[in-house]
């Protein structure tokens, strides 16, 4: 075998190795989605409580709040009302109107109000129903912060945004902010009915274990591909050496081939 049949076959080995922790990493997050999927179960089935007894005093929303029913009640400040940009809810894109909620205390949290469909090819929702007046009641889904890498999409930007973030959000209207959101189920006094309603989660194990199975697979094509091409070489070098050896002058000498003298 050569230098570059070697150099190749450990390239394969390589290839199949990564195919191998690739397949485990799906598995992975396959775990992951399913204790995912377990928490979300729960809070869907747990009865409306307090924001605060929910998140407890350092205020942050997380995994293990998300889709948890809540009551908060306090006065939305509509002055730092937030458009949310290129969103999209059933397939259709459009805006979400994002209001702080200041509670007594003197914290806020942020609420999703609905999610209003584009029209055309508009920038900017073409009429944002008023904001309620006075003390209003809500009930609905905490949600964490969204995130989005290294970009500054939770940053407002013109009264308008892409991500929402509780952080950015408080160091840009100068708000003492929960960290997550709320997505309105009831209001009292009612929500506009020009907001759409969100769908709830996706509960599945999505496709993590099949695109584990598929790498696995290509784990298993290289290996084999490894396999029948070192049986081709080995067949081609005995393949050359009879032809070699039938072709040598040696072998076609008579004292060669009977292997005596006259």
């Amino acid at each position: 075998m050569n230098v570059r049949w070697i150099a190749a076959a450990l390239a394969v080995l390589v290839l199949a190795a990564v195919c191998v922790q690739l397949g485990r990493w799906q598995l992975h997050r396959l775990d992951e989605r399913k204790a995912r999927n377990d928490v979300t179960r729960a809070n869907l089935k747990a009865p409306p409580a307090p924001l605060d007894q929910v998140v407890g005093r350092q205020g942050v929303i997380g995994d293990q709040h998300a889709w948890r029913t809540v009551v908060v009640t306090g006065t939305f400040d509509a002055s730092k009302q937030i458009v949310m940009r290129y969103r999209n809810v059933s397939d259709r894109p459009g805006f979400e109107i994002v209001t702080p909620l200041m509670l007594t205390d003197g914290k806020g949290v942020l609420v999703d109000r609905g999610f209003l469909a584009r029209q055309g090819a508009e920038l900017a929702p073409l009429q944002i129903p008023a904001v309620p007046t006075g003390e209003v009641t809500i009930t609905g889904r905490l949600q964490r912060s969204e995130r989005g890498g290294n970009t500054n999409g939770g940053t407002p930007d013109d009264g308008t945004a892409r991500l929402i973030n509780g952080p950015d959000f408080a160091k840009a209207l100068g708000l003492n902010l929960y960290d997550g959101y709320i997505t309105v189920d009831k209001q009292e006094p009612a929500n506009d009915p020009a907001f759409g309603a969100f769908p709830g989660p996706e509960i599945d194990d999505g496709p993590h274990f099949f695109y584990a199975l598929q790498w696995f697979f290509f784990a298993l094509l290289a290996l084999g591909g490894l396999v029948y091409f070192s049986r081709q070489e080995v067949r081609g070098e005995r393949s050359a050496g009879e032809s070699a050896a039938a072709a040598s002058p040696e072998s076609s000498r008579p004292e060669a081939r009977t292997g005596a003298a006259d």
